[in-house]
């Protein structure tokens, strides 16, 4: 498959346990496969705080992994794969720290025209809990 450019809409859910937040973000990007799945890119903005940086997910077939990488300003790399934890390093503007990522569902229909993808993880630093997360990724023309 071709790199094609796309339309992508990111809805992210935080919960603390108490309160629960959600952020909502479109953009255009980049929809290509490769040998290990599909692959999901878009330049940050102003508005996620990571201008400057460009974040890659690559969706693994079989729906157990997902790899979010973001290069440039401020780089990272967080490693989702249902079932397991992974320490992880995640880069904001303010400097480096390690996180925990747990992964307890990554679903995906993607296809070559597009769909979408969603997974549910909990994060800690330092083995304090910071929060359960979810995240759906829509890939369109």
């Amino acid at each position: 498959m071709k790199e094609k450019e796309v339309n992508i809409t990111l809805v992210t859910t935080q919960s603390d346990g108490s309160e629960k937040q959600t952020m909502e973000l479109f953009t255009k990007g980049r929809f290509s496969k490769n040998i290990l799945g599909y692959v999901v890119s878009y330049e940050e903005s102003e508005a996620t705080g990571y201008e400057g940086s460009t974040t890659s997910l690559t969706i693994f077939d079989g729906n157990a992994k997902v790899e979010m990488q973001r290069t440039g300003a401020s780089g990272s790399q967080l490693i989702l794969e249902k079932g397991k934890k992974h320490f992880c390093r995640y880069g904001t503007p303010f400097g480096d720290f390690t996180v925990g990522v747990y992964a307890s569902d990554i679903k995906s229909d993607l296809s070559d025209d597009g769909g979408t993808v969603r997974f549910n993880y909990v994060l800690d630093i330092n083995a304090s809990y910071i929060g359960d997360y979810e995240v759906v990724v829509t890939v369109g023309s």
